[in-house]
């Protein structure tokens, strides 16, 4: 009787282990995902600028992964840039930066961490403008035909503006931590400093203002991810 009572017990003992291990294997391993910082620049400004005389500029691009469908991201960037107009011809030099955040509408499979991504920035920049020469049109008869040129050289310093953006794009990972991106912006002009008996036709990182508040912008970026921690 003691030795069936023991067969038992030891089958029963290895049943319970049995059912353990296969509720262990049913069990899947939480799926970490990577955390950390994005670093690159915008390659369209870049080309730009070795191929234009009149622009130099360099923006550097960031965002951190704050959770799993949230970016902070922000944009720090330096423009130079000549306008040669039909009247007029000037000259803006100065440096923006924009702040705000990225959420990510894209379901990645397994491990890759691409995006298409909507959201805003907050973005501000200090610049000055030189009016270098415009043209003065006079009437010749009934037209409009003459014009004499005016070397202006006039300097505004000290200026500034502030507006907001909404911002759509997409990053892809083209090999490992490196990624390649484009965003295109529709900005709205809040507040600005302008300069006297002038305006600021051109503002850096905002663009062309002809348009009353509202622009448009974009950039096509390369960025390299640093990963930090997984979770």
């Amino acid at each position: 009787m003691k030795h069936i009572w023991i067969y038992f017990f030891s089958l029963g003992l290895s049943f319970a282990c049995f059912s353990q291990e296969i509720k262990t294997d049913s069990v899947k391993p939480k799926q970490l995902q990577r955390y950390g910082l994005r670093i690159g620049a915008d390659l369209f400004k870049l080309t730009k600028s070795f191929v234009a005389d009149d622009y130099k500029g360099l923006e550097l691009v960031g965002d951190y992964r704050f959770s799993k469908k949230i970016y902070l991201a922000a944009e720090l960037g330096n423009e130079n840039k000549t306008t040669d107009e039909p009247q007029l011809n000037f000259t803006t030099k100065g440096t923006y930066l924009k702040i705000g955040i990225d959420f990510n509408a894209y379901e990645n499979w397994l491990d890759m961490e691409n995006q298409i991504y909507v959201g805003g920035r907050y973005a501000t920049s200090a610049f000055s403008q030189t009016l270098n020469h415009y043209s003065i049109y006079y009437n010749t008869g009934g037209f409009l035909g003459e014009h004499t040129v005016v070397d202006a050289n006039k300097n505004f310093n000290g200026l500034s503006a502030h507006w907001l953006e909404f911002v759509a794009g997409v990053k892809a990972e083209l090999f490992d931590n490196l990624f390649i991106g484009f965003s295109v912006r529709l900005n709205y002009l809040i507040t600005q400093k302008n300069p006297d008996n002038f305006d600021n036709l051109y503002i850096p990182g905002f663009h062309r203002t002809y348009d009353g508040n509202w622009g448009v912008g974009f950039n096509y970026t390369i960025s390299y991810f640093i990963p930090l921690y997984k979770y």
